[in-house]
């Protein structure tokens, strides 16, 4: 008689956290980007949870998974770079889980080169092409940080976008940091660029979107926000592989 082969464990759930607004924009793009995830691998369980302003909170999704006997969650910050929501906000709510999860804190989603990718692909959806980059420059308008981590990681982020070709990339933030977005399309038009973009590097509308957008009025291009481009779905999946494969931190077992 055969003897039956083991059961494969389940794999962990996957657990969107994003920062949540009062926009309900906010909240609606993060829903699609999360649904375009979870298209892509649809056996995988993935819920979605907001650190403030929307709901499910995360401890009421964290709370439901432990009830209905989920044992394993990867938990993933809906975030561009590693700076306090990252590392406070959300391990502290984690670690507040109820005992019998254990949760992996994947890494935040930047840098990579698939938000290279979305940036691009956003650019390009707003009238540019591929011909128009050695003439352009781009301003690179992020929300802003006071962390140094997440603002050299900005840096490093225009930077790789510069070497994709065009001709010049500029950092510039919609709060706690300097440049803002208006003074950047200024600076570029000063260095001689024929033809001024700003791209969003952010994950959805909002207050600060709405700054960047209101300071790039005197640009020649808006980009949209990053929103649920394909690249940005596929890079949810990349980084919750990346912490089964042991990345990240465990935070709470």
């Amino acid at each position: 008689m055969n003897a039956s082969r083991p059961t494969a464990p389940p794999s962990p759930a996957l657990l969107v956290i994003a920062h949540g607004s009062r926009d309900p924009r906010h909240a609606a793009t993060v829903r699609e980007l999360v649904a375009a995830a979870r298209a892509r691998r649809p056996a995988l369980r993935t819920e979605t949870a907001f650190l403030d302003f929307d709901v499910p909170s995360v401890a009421s999704v964290l709370g439901r998974l432990a009830a209905e006997g989920v044992r394993d969650v990867v938990a993933l910050p809906l975030l561009l770079t590693r700076a306090f929501h990252a590392k406070s906000d959300v391990p502290a709510v984690l670690r507040e889980a109820p005992v019998s999860l254990r949760i992996r804190q994947a890494p935040v989603l930047g840098p990579s080169p698939l938000l290279i990718a979305a940036l691009e692909r956003r650019l390009y959806e707003a009238g540019l092409t591929p011909a128009d980059k050695p003439a352009t420059g781009v301003v690179l308008a992020s929300a802003g940080s006071t962390d140094p981590e997440a603002i050299a990681v900005i840096a490093d982020t225009a930077r790789e976008l510069r070497r994709t070709g065009w001709c010049a990339v500029r950092p510039a933030f919609a709060s706690a940091s300097l440049p803002r977005t208006e003074d950047a399309v200024r600076e570029l038009r000063s260095a001689g660029a024929a033809r001024v973009a700003v791209a969003p590097y952010v994950l959805a509308p909002g207050r600060l979107p709405d700054r960047i957008a209101a300071g790039a009025a005197d640009a020649d291009v808006l980009a949209g926000v990053l929103g649920a481009a394909p690249e940005l779905a596929r890079l949810l999946l990349t980084r919750y592989d990346e912490a089964r494969a042991g990345a990240g931190v465990l935070v709470a077992a």
